[in-house]
């Protein structure tokens, strides 16, 4: 499980979110137990700090007891990584169409199983507080997140959501849009650059797609602690290549 240093920097078995250089996360998408244990393969030659899963994009992410079968297999597997888990739903943009109850039993028991070492809670469900705790009381950090699939919010709107996240008592806070031009990027970046002077939580704020691949390279001079990146398939429109990421964040040399 991961130890909470302080109220800017989260670190997760050893990788501290809000501290130096943006931390990436890659994401595991596979459908199938096999396409999980290829993606898992490809991890050790690259420099990614976190892994994801994306319980989702499982085929069978509605059976707990296959998720709970699944996780303990990729806690086995995964080595040094700590593991994000994430259950993604379709009002976010996810595969999971899955009501509040659901969502709350699938989360609840993957926290009780203890094999993961970070939780995704989408702040906008119902009980997302309930769930928050539920999470700390187990040792777990919490990512609040939201996610515009379709659109960029005003910069205030934005702003707003990150410290209702911050209210709910979650660890680190995500926002992620879809910007249509690059006023849009804008917004998210100064958004991003707002939430850093007013909350005490570290970051992870993106555009998606490919007008805001910018958000993921230099998303740290404004405050974003963590940035997606892509081994093959992506899990989100704009995700970049891992090596060539690591490779921009390392010449920008952004973060405290």
């Amino acid at each position: 499980m991961a130890e909470i240093a302080d109220r800017t920097v989260v670190e997760v078995r050893g990788v501290a979110i809000g501290q130096g250089i943006p931390k990436i996360i890659v994401s595991l998408t596979g459908a199938s137990p096999d396409e999980l244990e290829t993606q898992l393969a490809t991890l050790a030659d690259h420099p990614v700090d976190l892994v994801e899963w994306r319980v989702d994009r499982f085929a069978r992410h509605e059976s707990v007891a296959a998720v709970l079968g699944m996780l303990r297999r990729i806690d086995e597997l995964l080595g040094r990584h700590p593991l994000l888990f994430t259950v993604r739903t379709a009002s976010e943009g996810g595969d999971a169409a899955l009501d509040d109850d659901a969502y709350a039993a699938l989360i609840g028991a993957a926290l009780d199983s203890g094999d993961l070492d970070i939780i995704d809670v989408e702040y906008r469900r119902s009980g997302a507080a309930q769930l928050i705790a539920s999470a700390h009381e187990r040792g777990a950090p919490v990512i609040a997140s939201s996610h515009d699939f379709a659109t960029t919010p005003p910069t205030e709107e934005l702003v707003a959501r990150g410290l209702a996240m911050q209210d709910l008592g979650a660890d680190i806070l995500k926002l992620a849009v879809m910007p249509h031009s690059t006023a849009d990027v804008l917004t998210l970046l100064d958004a991003t650059r707002q939430l850093r002077e007013r909350s005490i939580r570290p970051l992870i704020t993106m555009a998606m797609g490919p007008l805001g691949a910018v958000t993921r390279i230099a998303g740290g001079v404004f405050g974003s602690a963590a940035t997606f990146g892509r081994l093959g398939a992506e899990s989100a429109p704009g995700q970049l290549p891992v090596d060539g990421l690591r490779a921009a964040l390392e010449l920008l040399g952004t973060g405290d």
